[in-house]
This record gives C-alpha cells, sequence and structure tokens, in this order.
C-alpha cells in the first residue's frame, strides 16, 4: 500500500492535506475565535451562559492569577481536576495562557490513583472542586503540588443562584466531605486576583507540550501522552476539514455530555467547537437522565457529541424521544465502538445519522472519521486529512488492502511521546514517525476502515480504558488473594464489563463482598468488577505468566451455550 493509495478517498471538496502552521499555538486559535465570536455563546452550564468575549477575559484573568500570586514558570504542570463546569474552559485556556502544561485528571479519581498521576507528571499546581479536596489533602504532602485552587458546582453562577446551589451540594446532597487545606485559594478569589493584574501573553512554540494526558498505551499504568500544541492544533483542523459543511461557523450549538478532561471531548469541544465559534451546552451529569434531558429542552441543539452506551441509554428513554430533534444535523461517536442496533434507533429517532470515528489518546485523539456525505455504518470511516495508515504483520511488514493487521499511524497529530519513557515510546512510535496503535484492523478498498479486534488485554468500559493488570495490582494487595487474573466481558449497557478470577490462599474466607469493597476503596466506578469468580487454579503457560486469553475464550463460549439455549 503506498502514499497515493489515499489520495483519491475523501469525498468532493474535501482536501486530503491539512496546514497546522495555520495557527502557532493553542493561544492563537483562542484569541482569533474570541474576537471573530466576541458575542456568542461559547459554553453554558446551570444556567450560566459565557461569551466568547467573556471566555477571553476570565481565562486572562486566572492566567494573569498563575502568573503574578503564584511562582509556577511555562512549562510546569498544572493538574486540572473539573467534571463539565463552565470553570473547566476558564481554567484551561487560562493555564495554557499562562504556558503552563495542562494535566487532564479525571475527578472520580481515588487517592491511590490521584497521587500516582500527580506524582508521575510533576504537578505543581492544582484546581479541583471541593467535592474531592478530602483526597486531595490525603494526597498531598506526597507529591510536588504547591498550589491547590479549590471551585464549586455554583461558583459561576450569580451570587445567591451560586450560594444556593453551593448550600445544597454541601448541606442537603452531602457531596463534599470536610477537609483541611488551609493554603488553598477559591477560584472566586483567584479571578479577582488576575483581574487587578497585567497579563502577559505567552507564545508558545508550536512542538512545546501542550496537554500531558494520561493513557494506558499499549500495556500497563497509566502514561503520560505529550501531546504539543502543533498535535492538537492538527487534529483539530483534520476535524473541520472532515466533516466540512455539516458544521457552520457561528451556527451549532453542540452538547458535551461527554468529560472535558478526556481527550475525545477536549479536542472537539475546546478546539473544534472553539474553532467555529459554536455554543457548547456542558453537561455536568450525563446519568442523571431527567436533569440532562430537561437542559436538552432549553436548547435547539444542532450538534450531538456521545458514545454508543450513552446514545443506547437515551434511545430507550421515552423523556428524551418526546424532544424536538428536527435542528439536528450531526452527531459523533467515539470512545468505544458503536453498536449497529444503537446507531439505527439513534437515526430512527432523531432523523440523523451517527457519524462513527476511531482515535487514540496518542494521536491527539482522532485517526478517522465516517464523512457525513459517506456514512458507512460498522465500519469506522476513513483517515483524516494529512493522515496515513497500513495494517502490518507480527513481523512488521505491511500487508495488502483487505487482510486484517495491527493498525498503524502516522500524521501531525501523532503525540510527541510518553512522558518520561523512552523505551515504552521506543515500542510504540519508529523513527518514520509511525504509531502502533494495538489494534486489529482491516483497511477496505475503498479506503474505510474496520476495528475487528484489539491486540492489548485493555478492556473498555464506556469509552474509558481499563488496564487488566492495574486491577490485578490493587486486588492482590488484598489479604487472602493467591491469584487474580481481570478480563472484559461483553455487556449491553457499557459495551463490555470487568470480570475478575480470583484463587484465594487456602485457609482463607474470602468472600465476594471483600473483593468488591477492597476494589471500591482503591479504583474509580468505572474500573470496579461487575462480576467476580473464585477458582482453585487459573490457566497459565509454561513460564507461569496468567493466560487471560483462554479466559476470555472460555467467556466467550459459555455465552455462546447461553444463546443456544435461550434460541
Amino acid at each position: 500500500m503506498t502514499d497515493n493509495f489515499w489520495m483519491d478517498k475523501y469525498p468532493p471538496g474535501i482536501s486530503s492535506e491539512i496546514h497546522p502552521e495555520t495557527y502557532r499555538n493553542i493561544q492563537s486559535v483562542l484569541r482569533v475565535s474570541c474576537e471573530r465570536f466576541a458575542s456568542k455563546t461559547a459554553f453554558s452550564n446551570l444556567g450560566r451562559s459565557l461569551t466568547y468575549h467573556e471566555l477571553y477575559e476570565l481565562s486572562g484573568h486566572f492566567a494573569a492569577y498563575l502568573q503574578k500570586h503564584t511562582d509556577l514558570k511555562p512549562g510546569d504542570r498544572i493538574a486540572i481536576q473539573l467534571p463539565n463546569v463552565i470553570q473547566y474552559p476558564i481554567v484551561v485556556f487560562g493555564a495554557l495562557r499562562a504556558g503552563l502544561v495542562v494535566v487532564n485528571t479525571n475527578p472520580l479519581y481515588t487517592a491511590r490513583e490521584m497521587e500516582q498521576q500527580f506524582k508521575d507528571s510533576g504537578a505543581r499546581g492544582l484546581i479541583c472542586l471541593a467535592n474531592m479536596a478530602h483526597r486531595v489533602q490525603e494526597v498531598l504532602p506526597a507529591t510536588d503540588i504547591r498550589h491547590v485552587v479549590i471551585t464549586e458546582i455554583g461558583d459561576m453562577l450569580s451570587m445567591l443562584k451560586g450560594f444556593m446551589v453551593n448550600a445544597v451540594v454541601r448541606h442537603v446532597k452531602k457531596l463534599v466531605p470536610a477537609y483541611h487545606l488551609p493554603h488553598a485559594v477559591p477560584f472566586r478569589k483567584a479571578l479577582s486576583l488576575g483581574q487587578g493584574e497585567i497579563l502577559t501573553e505567552t507564545d508558545s512554540e508550536p512542538n512545546e507540550l501542550a496537554i500531558l494526558q494520561y493513557t494506558g498505551g499499549t500495556t500497563g499504568v497509566p502514561k503520560g501522552a505529550m501531546l504539543s500544541h502543533r498535535n492538537i492544533i492538527a487534529n483539530m483542523l483534520q476535524c473541520r476539514a472532515l466533516v466540512g459543511s455539516e458544521l457552520r461557523d457561528g451556527c451549532e450549538t453542540a452538547i458535551a455530555p461527554l468529560p472535558l478532561y478526556h481527550v475525545y471531548a477536549f479536542t472537539l469541544h475546546c478546539m473544534v467547537m472553539v474553532l467555529i465559534g459554536a455554543h457548547n451546552v456542558l453537561i455536568t451529569n450525563p446519568r442523571d437522565l431527567p436533569a440532562f434531558i430537561k437542559d436538552l429542552r432549553r436548547h435547539r441543539f444542532t450538534c450531538f457529541v456521545g458514545l454508543n452506551t450513552l446514545f443506547a441509554s437515551l434511545c430507550h428513554n421515552q423523556a428524551f424521544r418526546l424532544l424536538d430533534f428536527s435542528a439536528l444535523r450531526s452527531t459523533f461517536a467515539g470512545g468505544m465502538a458503536l453498536q449497529l442496533a444503537t446507531a439505527e434507533c439513534w437515526k430512527e429517532m432523531t432523523g440523523c445519522a451517527i457519524s462513527e470515528g476511531y482515535g487514540m489518546t496518542e494521536t491527539s485523539p482522532v485517526v478517522s472519521v465516517n464523512p457525513f456525505q459517506r456514512i458507512q455504518p460498522g465500519t469506522i470511516g476513513i483517515p483524516v486529512p494529512s493522515t496515513l495508515c497500513k495494517v502490518i504483520d507480527e513481523q512488521g511488514e505491511t500487508l495488502p488492502v483487505g487482510m486484517a493487521g495491527e493498525l498503524c499511524v502516522k500524521g501531525p497529530q501523532v503525540m510527541l511521546g510518553y512522558w518520561q519513557r523512552p523505551e515504552a515510546t521506543a515500542q510504540v512510535l519508529d523513527a518514520d514517525g509511525w504509531l502502533k496503535t494495538g489494534d486489529i484492523a482491516v483497511i477496505q478498498a475503498d479506503g474505510y476502515m474496520r476495528i475487528v479486534d484489539r491486540k492489548k488485554d485493555m478492556i473498555l468500559v464506556s469509552g474509558f480504558n481499563v488496564y487488566p493488570s492495574e486491577l490485578e495490582d490493587v486486588l492482590a494487595t488484598l489479604p487472602g488473594v493467591m491469584q487474580c487474573a481481570a478480563i472484559g466481558v461483553p455487556d449491553e449497557k457499557s459495551g463490555e464489563a470487568i470480570k475478575l478470577f480470583v484463587v484465594p490462599r487456602p485457609g482463607t474466607a474470602l468472600t465476594s463482598e471483600d473483593v468488591l469493597q477492597h476494589m471500591k476503596d482503591n479504583l474509580t466506578a468505572y474500573k470496579r468488577p461487575k462480576y467476580i469468580e473464585f477458582r482453585e487454579s487459573l490457566p497459565i503457560s509454561n513460564v507461569g505468566k496468567i493466560l487471560r486469553r483462554e479466559l476470555r475464550d472460555e467467556e466467550l463460549i459459555k455465552l455462546r451455550q447461553r444463546s443456544k439455549v435461550v434460541e
């Protein structure tokens, strides 16, 4: 397969190339968009709207606070641990304008997970929600973090409404455990302090690190994928180019239920949608479907970004089915495989087809997308412009069209490498810029691609990567566990669910409740098992390695047998 193979695979009017140098850095993207769309709404949440002018002004205040009231310097890492609230874009763009490197962090992490990421990244600053501050207090002494800013859900609302919302969250719902961080600065105070200062705008080099986005990579403990300003800008322009005229400048209202700390939502909502002057409706808790749907009723939304789990839940919700979808023109799916039944149900219900894509953290994240002009269900589309793909065999040789092999990607959106892990980087990224994805794919003659299997042992739960070795390492610390293994099993709701196999030590009375509580204490919710099976032994190789694949195969056989019984 030659590079020319891809030249004629794009629909009419879509170029096969983009020019990342169009913008020098993310700051310049923000500046241009905020000038161009100054009076238009950029983000809204909980009834509060933020215009592009206000976004630029407030992010400037926060940047000035970081510059003048902390000792953080350009290149320092700052962890942002927030859900989808209006503070997020203010903080993330403020940090970038101050020249800092953003470390996106899941606000639902346990103390152990937080400590691991903060220490590995070397973060010196942190912005978090008050709901998680008690965990920050626990891990702070073991990290390099010296500056903490704490915000509450209602901080960007009007004074009265904000007070009421924060009071309900604290005292009625009791979602803010007690904490003691005497040196932490309230978010509102940080903005006030920055407002009185003069910001020195930074002008980051295109290849400077912008985002440190943690992922498990191909195996094991989460690693920080280093995404430069050029990486992010390239992917922004690639996505914009491939969706063509479907996204109209200054006219879109995009629903944002996926967490912005996830690179998929970050690139789409904080980059692509900001580039075109869209209104991003931030959904703080999409699991609360009644509140979510109530939010949707307030907007004539034109764009919806989600993943299979969310689409499936909404398709079966009667209140959602009664919404007005007449303005909906585009729906994007990523993060996990889109099931055909879900895609068909969504199109029938809304009248809008879903464009499925594929990506990974290491590619900022989008690799391929189904162009709206030519959606091909069951595929991940064609590579975004300026991107080459190939599949290789076990020896690294390129395979012809139609043959399954490991998918490799080359393009300006491919990461710089893994943070402080040159050996791990060398395992997936070669000298010519080809990234091994670890996924098995087929490239069709028409350029569309299909993912047929995963080379990794990774488990994909509702779009989130879960790595068996991390689960096994945690479980192994539970007294009474002799051997254990974690695998993913098919699940209608989340795509995959986690199943643990446990071999207890002789003479111990280990129970499922013991295992569940231990995992709950040490892992965030999506990493916890749905099934637990106790065994006397596990299948092992001749060198003593537990064979997870055999366990998965056993589960698939059981599933087929159950299906036959039902038939």
